[in-house]
């Protein structure tokens, strides 16, 4: 993010404090990614953890750390936490707790390592951090993962005393993602689908982060919840058109779900977000620009088909 999207941030909070008359406070932000193949960062094979549990810990004036806060991810992975006023904390650090809860689906046998705490921007009487992403790794990585050959050791240069003739050792070759040892993963597939067939009920098995009763505000945050209501869901979101913000709802949701869909959606799930929030703030001209370019990924630009089978 550069620095004129950071200054319309902070322009953002100071109108909303204002007019809100709170007083301020201190975020702190950040994301989980299920680490799928345990190499220790974020790679096309992970995706944001939900129900994740994360903690703080601060050192104290006499130099033990203590836990300050602990937070849950939501449906997209992120969390935040909120604290009254603007204390001081550069020293501190976010990790994810080991263990977690039923909703982490294996992916909560070990955690990555704590990461600090960056400050975005401090103003008046507010402050907003925010965290490098945060992982959690199964027990074992998946099984479409790559992985590294091992060195074959070359044959002996020296005659064989054996009228029997080995086969030389084999090779080891890495599985390739279109054909995965044991199932297909449709993830890495190239597939957009319109707002029109994530609606049809013989595509309801695709809904897999998130469904149709879940709130819009949930997902999409604070800014929709303004925009929106806070009992709009995704499926009666879904329904808009007619009118630009409407229209941009219908189609970032779409967006939305053909990123968790595809890895080769144009969008990822945090770049349709963001996109989202920063149409919702600006002018209607904005938000119906944001909704074309969303309406042209989801139609896959006239190159990339929609690959939905009926659901059994």
């Amino acid at each position: 993010m550069d620095w004129s999207h950071k200054l319309c941030i902070a322009a953002f909070l100071i109108v909303a404090s204002a007019i809100s008359g709170i007083h301020g406070d201190s975020v702190v932000s950040g994301t989980v990614f299920c680490d799928q193949c345990r190499d220790g960062q974020i790679s096309l094979f992970d995706y944001p953890l939900y129900g994740a549990n994360v903690t703080m810990a601060c050192p104290n004036n006499d130099g033990r750390v203590t836990n300050w806060a602990e937070e849950t991810t939501d449906w997209i992975g992120n969390y935040a936490m909120r604290f009254e006023g603007t204390p001081d904390l550069s020293s501190c650090s976010v990790q994810v707790s080991p263990g977690g809860g039923q909703s982490l689906k294996g992916c909560g046998a070990t955690t990555g390592p704590p990461k600090p705490l960056k400050l975005m921007f401090r103003m008046f009487d507010m402050a907003m951090y925010s965290v490098d992403p945060l992982i959690s790794q199964p027990a074992e990585p998946m099984s479409f993962c790559p992985r590294s050959i091992s060195p074959v050791k070359p044959p002996p240069s020296f005659p064989v005393p054996t009228p029997v003739v080995k086969p030389p050792p084999a090779v080891v070759k890495p599985p390739l993602p279109r054909s995965p040892p044991q199932s297909p993963v449709p993830f890495l597939e190239a597939s957009a689908c319109p707002h029109q067939k994530w609606r049809m009920p013989e595509y309801r098995c695709y809904w897999k982060v998130v469904t149709p009763d879940t709130k819009v505000a949930v997902v999409f945050g604070v800014i929709a919840a303004r925009k929106y209501g806070t009992d709009m869901t995704l499926g009666m979101g879904m329904l808009g058109r007619g009118e630009a913000y409407r229209t941009l709802l219908r189609e970032g949701i779409t967006a939305l779900l053909n990123s968790y869909n595809s890895i080769q959606f144009p969008f990822n799930s945090l770049e349709v977000i963001e996109h989202m929030n920063w149409a919702m703030m600006g002018s209607t001209k904005n938000a119906l620009h944001t909704a074309i370019k969303f309406m042209r990924a989801n139609s896959g630009n006239g190159r990339i088909p929609c690959k939905f089978t009926p659901c059994h």
